[in-house]
């Protein structure tokens, strides 16, 4: 094999070159490749995609498919899940560096200003409905909370309608959970096709991005404040966060993933994945947005299919069947569409 190491095949997983993808799609379906048919692709057994047969070693079998994606998912969960935690620290640099001028200049809290601090709802609102009103192309939102309430969703829609009206485009991120909402369902026919929608397990907390050129977050854990992002890295950050999570969420009207075992839905095997993480119900309730009263329901369903007695137990048989990881994907459908929820990123 000299001559075909990882310098002549720079990818991953993700993206198999040409001969990877041949020797790869063969041996899933024959079952395996003779050992001299995959030299010119290292690449395959250095990512694991490939394997010594055990009862013939002059030939390879696949890792199969559903396994590299689990493996390939949970690779962007753990990244995502650190560039959350670096645009925590960011944030919270910059706010601090920003209060190291506060008393030598009053220019700074112009228009200008690539942070600001909204203290309040109508400061939030305000500053929202400016950012509406100069927004030409592109919204794009996460919602977390489960299921929308009506007053949370008519708290922005004279903001969706503005810009519906002048032809901008919105792509909104929710919960699973907020499918099972009539509200975000009745607003679908309102707004056209203005608005796509997807959804996922879990989302990041609430974010509205308005032509990739200004962000608002939530700057407190009850909402009373949020900040106002006009810095173009943070603002890019945040746009390579969503654009991400979008790529892994599922649309709307698609269905969601068949869990592969009998009598436990998508939503308890995401539930059985964090219980192996080791969360409590509150956590669990909290990051999937439904109450703790359900999430305990769930595991007691839980318990009961897998024939756990006891939590510990539960734990157990969880890693037993395979749901200790992220759910399995599916394919990318049609994106739906649904209207955003662009009140204010301190409700919920």
């Amino acid at each position: 094999m000299a001559g075909h190491g990882t310098d002549e095949h720079p990818h991953g997983a993700d993206r198999l070159c040409e001969a990877g993808d041949r020797v790869y799609s063969r041996a899933v379906r024959r079952g395996r490749v003779s050992r001299r048919d995959a030299d010119a692709v290292p690449c395959l057994l250095e990512l694991a995609l490939l394997h010594p047969d055990p009862d013939d070693m002059d030939w390879l079998v696949p890792t199969s498919p559903q396994e590299v994606m689990t493996r390939l998912l949970r690779g962007v969960y753990d990244e995502i899940s650190a560039s959350q935690r670096r645009m925590g620290s960011a944030v919270t640099a910059f706010e601090w560096y920003a209060g190291l001028g506060g008393r030598t200049s009053t220019a700074g809290a112009g228009e200008g200003t690539a942070i600001r601090v909204l203290d309040g709802s109508s400061r939030i609102q305000a500053a929202l409905d400016k950012a509406t009103e100069e927004c030409t192309t592109e919204v794009l939102t996460v919602q977390p909370g489960g299921i929308r309430r009506e007053h949370e969703l008519s708290e922005g829609l004279h903001r969706a309608l503005a810009l519906r009206g002048r032809g901008v485009r919105m792509r909104d991120l929710y919960n699973h959970v907020a499918r099972h909402g009539q509200g975000l369902l009745n607003y679908l026919d309102l707004m056209g096709d203005a608005v796509q929608a997807r959804t996922l397990d879990e989302v990041i907390d609430r974010l509205i991005l308005f032509d990739r050129t200004v962000a608002f977050i939530p700057a407190n854990a009850d909402r009373t404040m949020a900040l106002e992002l006009r810095h173009p890295a943070l603002v890019e950050y945040l746009v390579t966060v969503f654009d991400r999570l979008w790529r892994l969420a599922i649309p709307l009207t698609a269905p969601l993933p068949d869990t592969g075992i009998e009598g436990i839905s998508h939503r308890e095997q995401s539930i059985a994945a964090l219980l192996a993480e080791g969360h409590q119900d509150a956590v669990i309730a909290e990051r999937l947005g439904i109450s703790v009263r359900t999430c305990r329901a769930h595991i007691a369903r839980l318990s009961e299919t897998l024939g756990a007695a006891s939590r510990t137990q539960l734990g157990v048989r969880i890693a037993q069947v395979g749901l200790d990881g992220p759910p399995r994907p599916v394919e990318p459908a049609k994106a739906a569409i649904s209207l955003p929820d662009q009140g204010s990123p301190t409700a919920r």
